[in-house]
């Protein structure tokens, strides 16, 4: 009998110690901003024809795809700074230009959390289009690989009433469940749909996005070559077998650099942590399926 309790009392403690040190339960959250962004290198892409830079040659650039980019290290407008705001660090993004925030590590198999709010700001070539930005996950190869600005990556989309929308940027593919509504219409990310092959975009699933000038959080789950898109506590984006072309054919593509987009808008973010997962919550394990 003494015994039994014994082994009963050893089983609970030997189960309680796995629970804590469960990667749900084994917080190790890191916080990427700082206020003078050590983690992060900056890239900018081509100036619009509407600026003039000191120090740079005149841009002709209508849509700030084609032309020559800034490069790296190279923001004149401050287009990426820090302030603080209740004591709390605040990346601003002023959109003025086109580029990209990259993270100097690589990371895999992760949880990323941050928030995002709207500005008031818009620029050419986008200044009567709705406001945009977007997260980079996964991003390889160098820079300037898409629009000569961003690099070879799964997009996360962050537009107005877009968010979760994914892109693929120069050369990357995913698996995604996914539905066309109408012919000649983009798919649309649908838990339970069949699987399609996307070196394009998807439109998210269902989401809630908040009044302009709020808080908004997403997050991204990412283990091997699987990832998921929560928005606003929303799954709205599964992608599966994550991969990208190269000039030996398809490979895997499974971690990379993060980068934060300039894209003609301003917008906020805070919050930015990154904690190293081993397993999805169930939750998001449930939409894998």
């Amino acid at each position: 009998m003494r015994r039994s309790v014994f082994s009963l009392i050893f089983s609970l403690l030997l189960a309680g110690l796995a629970a804590a040190q469960s990667p749900e339960n084994r917080r190790e959250a890191r916080n990427l901003l700082d206020p003078t962004l050590s983690q992060w290198e900056v890239w900018m892409g081509v100036p619009h024809k509407s600026l003039d830079l000191d120090g740079f040659p005149k841009s002709t650039s209508s849509d700030s795809k084609e032309g020559v980019p800034l490069g790296l290290g190279h923001d004149p407008l401050g287009v990426f700074s820090v302030i603080k705001e209740d004591g709390k660090i605040i990346l601003r993004v002023t959109g003025q230009i086109y580029g990209g925030l990259t993270t100097k590590e690589e990371f895999e198999n992760y949880h990323l959390s941050l928030q995002f709010r709207w500005g008031e700001a818009k620029w050419e070539p986008r200044l009567n289009r709705p406001r945009d930005s977007g997260l980079l996950l996964h991003c390889v190869g160098p820079h300037g690989a898409f629009w000569n600005v961003w690099k070879r990556s799964l997009e996360c989309q962050i537009q107005e009433q877009d968010v979760g929308d994914f892109f693929a940027l120069a050369g990357s593919i995913a698996e995604i469940p996914s539905i066309i509504p109408k012919r000649g219409k983009r798919p649309v990310y649908q838990s339970g749909a069949p699987l399609r092959t996307i070196s394009k975009s998807v439109r998210r699933g269902t989401s809630k996005e908040m009044p302009h000038g709020e808080w908004n959080t997403v997050e991204i789950y990412t283990i091997g070559n699987q990832m998921v898109h929560v928005v606003n506590g929303s799954i709205n984006m599964v992608l599966l077998n994550t991969r990208q072309q190269t000039r030996h054919g398809e490979a895997p593509l499974t971690k990379g650099q993060i980068q934060i987009q300039s894209e003609g808008a301003e917008i906020d973010y805070r919050n930015i942590r990154l904690t190293p997962i081993k397993d999805f919550p169930p939750k998001v394990k449930a939409a894998l399926k």
